[in-house]
């Protein structure tokens, strides 16, 4: 990414071209960016089956980069499809427009915070760091376990979370590592365990114990989950953001937990799609469908369990499946390590392993911090489904 944007710049120094940053607008598809910019479509129609199921990971209200010649025509662009990768268009050196998916480049730093309460939390985190995400982020993770209107002006909020930065902003969705609520000298926590990013309090006992339930019955998993994987022989960035279940057309799809649909219709590659909203920031996608359950609709709730399609193979898709995607606060996670997870409390080794990370991190949120060096310029970078 820093070559590129390098080579970007440079570029704009010499030849009058511009850098410019755009909106993925609600509609808006790869094949129509296509259009629009007169590159030929047979590029994505060369494109893999996995390559093609990338790009259909744009969102709407994603910002990416292009760079613009003094005529007005694309000469580069990079769109976002998750927080770890992005789609770069270019010309080769024959002047032809080319595809390819590469990391993002960013770094990543471990920042602490305090501050005394004067409004409420999302406000007061928000006017400190300019990080909505961080206070989007601070309120789920204790919404379980603290009732927000008990606090009072001047109780503390506490955090240590761990944030991507790219081009000296803020870019993507914070980690909380660990955080504090203290409400009249009693004081709240919640950590997070690194073996499977759930939060528990300083006893080793869940307080996200929200349990997913595997959508349907299938005769295999066709495709796992992948994130940022190298291809060895390819030497190209492979990905993909869902676990494919292949089962035979027609077989029931059921809601992997309770939540309210979001979507019900086509969208893009993935065929026939519903979507749920569910807590703690989760939404679940069932692509490739071959019918809905009438009687569900955008803006309905769902039960766990609820029937709300039939597997089938539209969109792009070479047979039989549903590739079933899961998001938290809008990023791309492993369905099978979140569905695995059924346990409430921690024992054994991993509870002594997780106390080890609570003595730690506890230290660090007793400790004074000052709030100026949080003062980063929000990148307004959004991944949302």
């Amino acid at each position: 990414m820093k070559i590129i944007l390098s080579l970007i710049l440079s570029f704009t120094l010499h030849f009058a071209s511009t850098l410019q940053e755009d909106i993925w607008w609600k509609g808006e598809s790869l094949l129509t960016f296509f259009e629009k910019n007169k590159i030929s479509k047979d590029i994505y129609f060369n494109l893999s089956k996995t390559d093609k199921e990338l790009c259909s990971e744009i969102y709407a209200g994603v910002l990416y980069q292009k760079m613009i010649d003094n005529e007005g025509n694309l000469e580069q662009a990079l769109i976002p499809i998750s927080e770890e990768m992005q789609i770069h268009i270019f010309k080769d050196n024959k002047n032809k427009f080319t595809l390819d998916i590469i990391p993002i480049e960013f770094h990543e730093t471990t920042q602490s915070i305090t501050i005394p309460i004067k409004n409420s939390p999302y406000q007061d985190i928000v006017e400190t760091t300019g990080n909505k995400a961080l206070a989007n982020e601070f309120i789920i993770a204790f919404k379980r376990s603290v009732n927000f209107k008990r606090l009072r002006k001047n109780d503390l909020v506490s955090i240590v979370f761990k944030q991507k930065i790219r081009m000296g902003r803020y870019f993507g969705t914070p980690e909380i590592l660990g955080a504090s609520v203290q409400i009249r000298k009693k004081v709240y926590y919640i950590f997070q365990n690194p073996d499977d990013k759930r939060y528990y309090n300083d006893k080793a006992k869940s307080l996200t114990s929200f349990l997913l339930r595997v959508p349907l019955r299938y005769t295999r998993i066709s495709s796992k989950f992948t994130l940022k994987r190298y291809h060895p022989i390819l030497k190209r960035y492979r990905a993909h953001l869902g676990v494919d279940f292949a089962a035979p057309t027609g077989r029931r799809v059921n809601a992997t937990a309770d939540g309210k649909i979001i979507h019900k219709g086509r969208k893009g590659g993935y065929g026939k799609t519903v979507m749920i909203r569910h807590k703690n920031g989760l939404k679940s996608l069932y692509a490739h469908l071959n019918s809905f359950n009438s009687k569900i609709r955008v803006g309905s709730y769902v039960k766990q369990g609820q029937y709300i399609g039939r597997v089938g193979s539209t969109g792009r898709s070479t047979g039989p499946h549903l590739h079933f995607g899961l998001y938290k606060n809008g990023r791309a996670v492993n369905p099978q390590k979140v569905i695995s997870v059924t346990k409430t409390k921690l024992t054994g080794k991993k509870r002594k392993d997780f106390l080890k990370v609570v003595k730690r991190i506890k230290n660090e949120l007793k400790q004074p911090k000052s709030t100026e060096a949080l003062k980063i310029e929000k990148f307004e970078l959004s991944y949302k489904i």
